[in-house]
C-alpha cells in the first residue's frame, strides 16, 4: 500500500457527516461531566461509611476499586475530550475544565495535552507515532520480546504483556516514554526540553507538575488526617483501575494483527487515523466511558467532534469509508489477549508493516 492507494479524501468524509454533529453544546458536556462525578463521589460515599477498613473486607475493596474506578474512567475520558477542544469553542474554557479533571486522577493535563496531540498527528506512523509504537521484529527488543514469548509460551507471555501494559503502562509512559515512537527515544512528561517536549513547553509542564503537587499534597494532608489505609482504599485503588482503563484502551485502539503501521514513504495522515479499532466493550462499560472504546476510528479523523455526537457520526462515517472501517466484534477480553500475545511488525512491502503472525 502506497501514499497513492488512499482515494478517499478528509473533506468527503466529513461532508457525510451532518453539520449540526460537529456542533459544542457547552451544558450538554457538563452533564456528562456531572454524571462521571457524581457517581465517582456516591460510590466513594457509600464505601467510607458502610465498607469496613479491614482486611476480611479486602475482597469489596478489591470489588469496590475496580468499581469505582471504571466510572471515573469516564472523568478521565472527558478530560480528555477537553484536551482536543471538544468541550466549548472557547479555547481557555477547555483547558480550565480538562486541568481540573486531569489533575484530580494525576494525569499531567498540559504535558499528556502536548503528546496525545503528536499521537494524533502520527498515528500508526511506524516511528514516529506516539504511543503503543511496535517493536520491529527483527530488532534487538522484537528478539528479546520472540524469545521471551518462545520460553513462557504463548499464554503466559500475553499475561506477562497484559499486567505490563494494565499495571507499568501508564507511569512507564509518563516518566520515560515507553511505548513512544523511536525517533524520539525516552522522553518524560515532567522534564523540559526533549525530544517530546521542546523549550517552548516549558511553563505549560511546569503547570501540570505544580498541578499534581497540589494534589498529592492534598493526598498527604488526608493521609495525616486519617490514615494510608483509608487514601489506598478509597482513591488509590481506584486510581490504579483508571490508569488500567486508559492503557488498554488505547492499546486496544491501536494493536491488532490486521491494522498496518507505515513507515515514512507509505505514511499519510489519514492513512494513519484510519488504521484505528473500534472494540466491542461490554454495554455498561461503554456507557460509562462515553463510547470512547466503539467510536474511535471517528474520534481519530475528527478529534474535536464531541462525543455525544460520535455515535451517530460514526453511522455515516463507516458508510462512506466502507471496508476501510476497522471494528473488532470479538468479546473485549479476547481481543486483549490475542493483541497482548503479538510481538512485533514486519515489512509487507510497499512501506506497509504488520504484525508477525504466531
Amino acid at each position: 500500500m502506497s501514499k497513492k492507494d488512499l482515494e478517499i479524501t478528509v473533506g468527503q468524509i466529513r461532508k457525510a457527516i451532518p453539520q449540526h454533529l460537529f456542533q459544542k453544546n457547552e451544558f450538554r458536556f457538563l452533564v456528562s461531566v456531572g454524571q462521571a462525578v457524581s457517581c465517582t463521589l456516591l460510590l466513594t460515599y457509600l464505601a467510607y461509611n458502610y465498607i469496613p477498613l479491614t482486611w476480611l473486607a479486602l475482597p469489596i475493596w478489591v470489588a469496590y476499586a475496580f468499581l469505582t474506578g471504571t466510572v471515573a474512567t469516564g472523568i478521565w475520558v472527558l478530560g480528555h475530550e477537553c484536551g482536543h477542544f471538544a468541550f466549548s469553542d472557547i479555547r481557555w474554557l477547555n483547558d480550565v475544565l480538562g486541568f481540573i479533571l486531569h489533575e484530580a486522577l494525576l494525569v499531567p493535563y498540559y504535558s499528556w495535552q502536548h503528546s496525545h496531540a503528536l499521537h494524533h498527528a502520527k498515528t500508526n506512523h511506524l516511528t514516529e507515532g506516539e504511543t503503543h509504537n511496535p517493536v520491529i521484529i527483527d530488532s534487538k527488543m522484537g528478539k528479546i520480546y520472540q524469545k521471551m514469548k518462545d520460553i513462557l509460551g504463548v499464554e503466559s507471555f500475553a499475561c506477562v504483556q497484559i499486567f505490563n501494559i494494565a499495571v507499568l503502562g501508564w507511569p512507564l509512559y509518563l516518566l520515560l516514554g515507553v511505548t513512544g515512537g523511536s525517533a524520539r527515544g525516552f522522553t518524560s512528561h515532567f522534564i523540559v526540553p526533549n525530544k517530546l517536549f521542546p523549550p517552548k513547553m516549558l511553563v505549560k509542564v511546569t503547570a501540570s507538575n505544580l498541578g499534581l503537587c497540589l494534589v498529592i499534597y492534598g493526598l498527604y494532608k488526608w493521609y495525616q488526617a486519617t490514615s494510608f489505609a483509608e487514601v489506598m482504599a478509597l482513591y488509590i485503588g481506584p486510581y490504579l483501575v483508571v490508569n488500567m482503563w486508559l492503557t488498554i484502551i488505547t492499546f486496544l485502539q491501536h494493536t491488532d494483527i490486521d491494522v498496518p503501521h507505515f513507515d515514512e514513504t507509505a505514511w499519510t495522515w489519514l492513512k494513519g487515523a484510519l488504521c484505528t479499532i473500534d472494540r466491542n466493550y461490554p454495554l455498561w462499560i461503554d456507557a460509562l466511558h462515553f463510547e470512547i472504546g466503539t467510536t474511535h476510528v471517528v474520534h481519530h479523523v475528527f478529534s474535536e467532534l464531541p462525543h455525544y455526537n460520535a455515535r451517530e457520526a460514526n453511522v455515516y462515517v463507516k458508510q462512506v469509508i466502507g471496508d476501510l472501517y476497522n471494528q473488532d466484534a470479538k468479546n473485549l477480553w479476547t481481543s486483549l489477549y490475542n493483541s497482548a500475545s503479538l510481538v512485533g511488525v514486519e515489512h509487507k512491502g510497499n512501506g506497509v508493516w504488520k504484525f508477525a503472525k504466531a
